[in-house]
Parts: C-alpha cells; sequence; structure tokens
C-alpha cells in the first residue's frame, strides 16, 4: 500500500509502541514513575489515615474530598427480540462445545503491511469505521466540517472492546457493542497544531467521540460475514453513549458517599459520560460491562488540590506538580469539571466498571462502586457453584494488582421481567478481593526468565477480601474509602505486584481464569521490584499469560493455584515458553492485551505494542490435547494499528477485532497521514469481521 515516508514508529520509552500512541492513550504513563511506590505497606511513609480522607467528613458541594463448581459455568447469553420492540433477553443454556480440534488454518508470518490479513481460506470487511452513522438521525460524516452534535450520533474514535449479541434465534440479526477509548486529534482534524490551537468545538467533538457505541447488525443465513442493518428495517437499539451526553448511576455502597458528591450533583449518585473506556465483558444475563482506564489524563489542576489530598491523587497518576502535565487535553476549556483544583471530587467519578444494557435504549447505564475503582481495563463475569456471579478485573498499571468481586445474590435464570430486574442489580453487592501469589520455586527466579528445575512457573494465592458487603475487611479504612481508593486499600493488604495485568477472562468451558500480563520494562530496574516466580522477567518487554484454577474448581472460591502457560517473545529467545510445545513450530508473540474463546475453548489473544517489529495481530492456542502451546498467528492489522477485541461469535463463524490507531506514528497527520486504511482516505479506526470462506467454524 502507498505511505509517505515518514519516521517510522518513534520507540518510546522501552517499548516499541509509537510516542504518538503513548502521548494520546495514557498520557505518557510510561515516563512516570510507577504509582505503586508503596512497598504494600499502608501507603507510604509521608501518608496518613487522617491526611487523606478527614476532609470527606460533611463533604458537599465544592467541599475537598479528593482523599477522603464449574456445573453452575455459563457462556455469554443471547438476548432475543422481534423486529421491532425490546423484549426481555431470554437466558439460554450453553451451545454445545465442539470437541477439541486442532487449528487448522496456515499461520500467517509477521508483516508490517498496511492491511488487515487474514489467512488462506479466511476473508474479512469492515463492519464500521470512524464516522459512520449510528443514530438513524446521523449525518454523513465530513472530516473537514466536523460538529459535536454529528459526532454524538456517529460512531466514534478508536474502537476497542467489541461484544456482538444476538438479536433473534435464526442469527441472522445481531447488536454489535464498542467501546472508544481515546481520540488523536493530530489524526482528526485538519490544520491542528496542538491542544491551545482548538476550539471549544472542537474539543466537544473529542469528548463526543470517547464512550460507546451501540449498533445493529445483520447477515445472510449461514454465512459469517456481517455489515450494518438497513437503515429502512432496523437501528432501533442503535445508540451512542458519550463523555458529555450520558447520564449514568453510581450503585453500590460507595454510591452517595462524599467522596463522588460535586456542586453538580449533591447526591453523588448520577456521573454524566464514560471516558477512555478500554476491554469490557458480556455479562451471563446479556448486558456489557465496560471498564474506565486512563481516565487521569483528562484532570488538570492537581496543583492546586490540599497538600493532604495529593498522595491519593498521585496513586491515581493525577500530576499534582503542574496544572497542565504535558500532552493534556486541556478538557477544562471546553468543561470546568474536569479541574480536580475547582472540582476536586469529579475525578472520583471516573474509574468504575460500567454495565450497559444494550436492548434497552433508553436505560440508564450503571457505574459499580462495588467491583473498586482503579484503571479497569476490564471485567469478564462466570457463574460460581452456587449461581452466584463472579467478576474478573484487572488495573492496568505497572506494578499494580488483579481484582476479583463475587456477588451477594446469585443469578435467576428465569425469563421474566422479575428475573431480568434481579440480575441488573448483581454487580450492586459482594465481595470484593485483591490477588496475593505465592511460589514453588521462588530462590530460582533470577529475573532471566529461565525456568525453575521443576519445569513450571507455578504456585497457589489467595484472594484477600478487602469489601464483604457493607463491611471494610481493611484496618483504619471505611468501605467508602476502599472502594474509592481500592488501589490504596490493595497498597495496605499487600497484594501482588503485577505486570500490568489488562485483560482478564474465565474460560467458560473449564472454568480455569487467563489474565493478559502485556509487559513491564521498569520490572527490576533500579529500585523497582525484581522479578519473581509470576513476574519471572526483568524489564519484561513482551508480556506473558497467566492462568488461574480456583480451588475446587469453583470460581467463588478464595485460594486458588496458577501457572504461566506462555511467556511471550520470539520463540528462539531462550527465555519464551509455549506450555511445553515445540517453539521452532510457534508463532512470535509480543505484547498480549486482550483475550477470548472459541467454542472448542482455545485462546485466542490479540496484541497491543509489539516489540518484535511487525504489526500487531492475533493469535490462537489450544490450551489441552497434543497442541497445547501450539500459538498460531490469525490476523494482523495495519501499519502501527492495534489489535483490540477480539469476539469470537456464538456459532463460531465470525471472529470480531476493533482496529485502532491506524498509522499512529509521530509526524503523521491527517493530512500527512502513515495509513490509508481502510477506504484509501486517511487512517481511520473500525471494526472486522473475519470468516472462514466455507463457513466452518474459525479456526478449527
Amino acid at each position: 500500500m502507498d505511505r509517505p515516508q515518514l519516521p517510522l514508529l518513534a520507540a518510546h520509552s522501552g517499548t516499541n509502541r509509537d510516542a504518538m500512541t503513548c502521548l494520546y492513550r495514557c498520557g505518557n504513563a510510561c515516563d512516570h514513575p510507577a504509582p505503586n511506590t508503596s512497598g504494600n505497606e499502608y501507603f507510604s511513609a509521608e501518608v496518613s489515615r487522617r491526611g487523606i480522607f478527614k476532609t470527606a467528613a460533611g463533604a458537599a458541594a465544592g467541599a475537598i474530598v479528593v482523599g477522603s463448581g464449574l456445573a453452575a459455568v455459563a457462556a455469554p447469553v443471547a438476548a432475543y427480540a422481534d423486529d421491532t420492540t425490546p423484549v426481555v433477553p431470554e437466558v439460554l443454556p450453553n451451545t454445545p462445545a465442539p470437541a477439541p480440534s486442532e487449528l487448522t488454518f496456515k499461520a500467517i508470518p509477521p508483516n508490517k503491511i498496511d492491511a488487515v490479513i487474514v489467512p488462506n481460506g479466511y476473508d474479512h470487511s469492515v463492519v464500521i469505521k470512524w464516522g459512520d452513522p449510528v443514530e438513524r438521525d446521523a449525518p454523513k460524516f465530513d472530516a473537514r466540517h466536523q460538529t459535536p452534535e454529528a459526532q454524538a450520533k456517529q460512531f466514534g474514535y478508536n474502537n476497542d472492546f467489541v461484544a456482538v449479541l444476538p438479536l433473534d434465534k435464526r442469527g441472522k440479526r445481531a447488536l454489535l457493542v464498542c467501546n472508544h477509548e481515546y481520540t488523536n486529534e493530530e489524526l482528526m482534524f485538519y490544520g491542528y497544531a496542538g491542544p491551545d490551537t482548538m476550539t471549544v468545538d472542537q474539543i466537544k467533538i473529542a469528548m463526543a467521540a470517547h464512550g460507546m457505541s451501540v449498533v445493529e447488525l445483520e447477515r445472510n443465513d449461514g454465512e459469517g460475514q456481517w455489515r450494518l442493518a438497513n437503515p429502512k428495517t432496523g437501528l432501533h437499539y442503535n445508540r451512542r453513549i458519550t463523555t458529555s451526553g450520558t447520564k449514568f448511576e453510581l450503585t453500590g455502597p460507595a454510591a452517595g458517599s462524599a467522596f463522588l458528591r460535586t456542586a453538580a450533583d449533591p447526591t453523588g449518585r448520577v456521573v454524566i459520560g464514560t471516558q477512555n473506556n478500554c476491554a469490557g465483558g458480556v455479562t451471563p444475563w446479556g448486558t456489557v460491562l465496560s471498564g474506565e482506564e486512563n481516565f487521569n489524563q483528562y484532570f488538570v489542576g492537581g496543583d492546586g488540590a490540599p497538600e493532604a489530598a495529593k498522595p491519593a491523587l498521585k496513586r491515581y497518576g493525577i500530576d499534582t506538580v503542574n496544572r497542565y502535565p504535558a500532552g493534556n487535553r486541556k478538557w477544562d476549556r471546553a468543561d470546568a469539571r474536569f479541574d480536580v483544583a475547582a472540582h476536586p471530587n469529579e475525578v472520583n467519578r471516573f474509574g468504575w466498571i460500567v454495565e450497559l444494557d444494550p436492548f434497552d435504549p433508553e436505560s440508564t447505564p450503571k457505574k459499580h462502586t462495588a467491583l473498586g475503582r482503579f484503571k479497569h481495563e476490564g471485567a469478564n463475569i462466570i457463574l460460581a457453584k452456587d449461581g452466584r456471579a463472579v467478576a474478573y478485573t484487572g488495573d492496568d498499571e505497572r506494578f499494580d494488582y488483579l481484582y476479583k468481586f463475587v456477588s451477594d445474590k446469585k443469578m435467576d435464570n428465569g425469563k421474566s421481567a422479575r428475573a431480568r430486574k434481579h440480575n441488573l442489580s448483581l454487580l450492586e453487592s459482594g465481595t470484593l478481593y485483591v490477588a496475593k501469589f505465592d511460589y514453588t520455586s521462588a530462590g530460582e527466579i533470577d529475573g532471566s526468565g529461565k525456568l525453575p528445575t521443576d519445569g513450571l512457573f507455578n504456585g497457589s494465592g489467595k484472594w484477600i477480601p478487602l469489601v464483604r458487603g457493607n463491611q471494610s475487611l481493611v484496618e483504619g479504612m471505611t468501605v467508602e474509602e476502599v472502594l474509592v481508593f481500592t488501589r490504596l486499600a490493595g497498597d495496605k493488604v499487600g497484594a501482588t505486584k503485577m505486570d500490568r495485568p489488562e485483560d482478564v477472562e474465565p474460560n467458560w468451558k473449564t472454568g480455569k481464569v487467563y489474565c493478559a500480563l502485556t509487559n513491564n520494562t521498569n520490572r527490576g530496574v533500579g529500585s523497582n521490584p525484581k522479578a519473581d516466580e509470576v513476574n519471572p522477567r526483568n524489564a519484561n518487554k513482551h508480556g506473558h499469560i497467566l492462568e488461574i484454577t480456583e480451588d475446587g474448581g469453583d470460581n467463588a472460591a478464595e485460594t486458588f493455584t496458577w501457572c504461566l502457560p506462555i511467556v511471550c517473545g520470539d520463540p528462539n529467545d531462550p527465555s519464551t515458553y509455549f506450555a511445553g510445545y515445540d517453539k521452532t513450530k510457534v508463532s512470535p508473540i509480543s505484547c498480549p492485551d486482550n483475550v477470548a474463546f472459541d467454542g472448542a475453548g482455545n485462546l485466542w489473544i490479540s496484541t497491543d505494542g509489539n516489540q518484535l517489529g511487525s504489526n500487531d495481530g492475533l493469535f490462537a492456542v489450544p490450551l489441552e490435547g497434543p497442541q497445547k502451546g501450539y500459538l498460531k498467528q490469525f490476523l494482523t492489522v495495519p501499519f502501527a494499528a492495534e489489535t483490540c477485541g477480539p469476539f469470537l461469535y456464538e456459532d463460531n463463524r465470525s471472529v470480531f477485532v476493533a482496529v485502532q490507531h491506524p498509522g499512529e506514528v509521530s509526524g503523521a497527520s491527517i493530512e500527512k497521514p502513515a495509513s490509508n486504511w481502510p477506504d484509501g482516505d486517511f487512517g481511520k479506526p473500525g471494526i472486522v469481521v473475519a470468516w472462514r470462506r466455507d463457513g466452518g467454524a474459525i479456526g478449527l
């Protein structure tokens, strides 16, 4: 593909991710010291409980309160409707999975082509891209004449998590639900010359391009290809969720607390908008979960916060020295609530797990405080043996933690509206845990990635309870403090510092839980924590996959065993490991980000920030049988893009991926694009579906 010659991938801070991506996606998080400096002792020597939390007493509008059994396993269910009106989704039993079988596709080689590449025998198409109409009255996209009103009705920017939920039993209609994580104004606006030159309308356009989209799809019988629904017959469910225009309900024990009240919302129960939504999940009752991740980069004015509040702000990545941190978007110019000095509690209203009912276009999305506040990559749910919902979620930051939530109430498998209402409340009360790992070969870990003498990186662990219902289990912290400042609670109880725990997803077939630990180039560097058995390499560039087996096969258990089935990188690198499989046959993989499972229980892995010099992609690997560990690359995304998703549709005939930030390299602009994907113009994020041409199951 023709592409202007630009400085390619100006690698940033020890990674292969371009500096432009680091700036816009996470606010140059890797340029700053990791927020977790606790040593897993209560906060740090400079912080006291009274100093951070005392100001919460009597807080109100304008007050400074910143510191204050496997048999029950269920796959994500379908929710069905007729052609015109929304109905209560029908909870169905699991579709029988195909028996374990070989991954039959031929692995594609690493490449740097500005296109989506799939194996022979497969095809793909673009389902939707930035600017395409979502709501029925959305105008046609015009990059030179954008408006906030138009963007609020069009598909947002930098799509990340993807879910596709059936709308009918024939498999011809479905709802696509997608997160829009962040914007890159350099690639969005003609004549862009920095945040200080942006008009207020341009800032509002960027706000509207964040959030989520719900889009109705359709396909022909028996085919794996999907397309946008016909506007004349579909679009009843289509909806945009934005940072500036959508109300959210806060639920759970912290809702209404002094930490969450603002001048605009003295109740502390209604938040406007969601932002930096990364990964997510589909619940067994047919809703979608979305994780608010790098919310800190949107706030300014941390320098104006009270000194006693600054340690808590710093723990969440808020710059407390400069009013405008380098690269800040300066959203306060369009909406003053993003100024911490003027509106200190607004920042506490982001960093939650969001739940959206896509089958009710009039519903109010929820932010669930019971699941804790941190930089959520996403959340995924499985049912415990007794029917309680168990949600796993990671805090995507160097040296931060892995969490689990177990609901108080059990899921109701009925089909009535009453059952539906009950299930929509499951995430409002329960027990929140953080993970502590123990090791079998601690004395043998030297940071090189060399396997211990027992041939495995493995061990046991426990889930440390932080909150149970309305009771705090962290000494010296109230329930509200634990849930709003969850990182501080994890510090105090001695949770294990991890290498960026991103997507965490249970395998619905086995009940085992898999976590993508993307990388941590600071591991073992300088005074930073050194390698341990669950994070076995210093200066970890390539990341690894963690497998957790809950004791007794019950996802509600408080103890577990664990192992690392995949240690990523170039197979020729002796520090890599692929479940013992012959490394001469596997594909190279770097920086695992999101995970998913097909109908046979095989693990699918998407990557972000490949540090092996080629495009990011989608990989698949069996977790059992003779091909266990035989990892193969299924797909690559265009130049400088990230592979997000993935999502395998319930009949296993389609796999969806989100192509995020194509052509995002230093020196690129909308006038001088580094990618022409997907339509030959400038690069636009979009959703791709891939399928087998013969109609068979993906990968099998």
